[in-house]
């Protein structure tokens, strides 16, 4: 497995929308590996998308298992091709992101979404979602669609923040 780079804003690639997954193979399963090793990589990261690493395929990776408010989530999900067929009511929330790692921003989404994707080996599934992981998984699902969070923000001039500087393991 490898850590990929990162593309990061104001790269035009980010902007790029992804193509449908048609082939689920070996060359499929290796990608979703080193996606995840990347996501592990990251400063908390609970998401990531194949546009965030320069690979324009419908993928993404959600787990907010261990975040400070995990409960309801499904745990680790890999989501190839992912559709969200239903949503409800607003919510205002604070995102960051890889791909953006100077700054947070105050974000609207839906607080309850039924998605359909299908899991690395092709097989449909569905879940209703909510929360944060809702949130964490809309915010992925624009990775595909050429959008970041920069994008959806309320107000360019009062809903963007300096982030905090994040230090890795180990170091001083």
């Amino acid at each position: 497995m490898a850590v990929l780079d990162i593309l990061t804003w104001p790269d035009e690639r980010l902007k790029q929308v992804s193509q449908p997954v048609t082939e689920f193979d070996e060359a499929l399963a290796r990608f979703i590996d080193d996606l995840e090793e990347t996501r592990l990589a990251g400063p908390g990261a609970v998401g990531i998308a194949a546009p965030q690493v320069g690979r324009f395929i419908r993928v993404v990776i959600v787990d907010v298992s261990k975040t400070r408010k995990p409960v309801p989530n499904h745990g680790h999900l890999v989501l190839v091709n992912p559709e969200i067929t239903e949503w409800e009511g607003y919510e205002l929330g604070r995102e960051g992101c890889l791909s953006v790692p100077d700054y947070t921003g105050n974000v609207i989404r839906a607080e309850r979404i039924h998605l359909r994707a299908q899991d690395a080996e092709g097989n449909w599934r569905e879940w209703d979602m909510e929360g944060f992981e809702a949130r964490a998984v809309q915010h992925e699902i624009d990775h595909l669609d050429g959008l970041l969070f920069l994008d959806r923000v309320v107000s360019r001039r009062s809903d963007i923040f300096r982030r905090k500087v994040y230090k890795k393991k180990g170091q001083p």
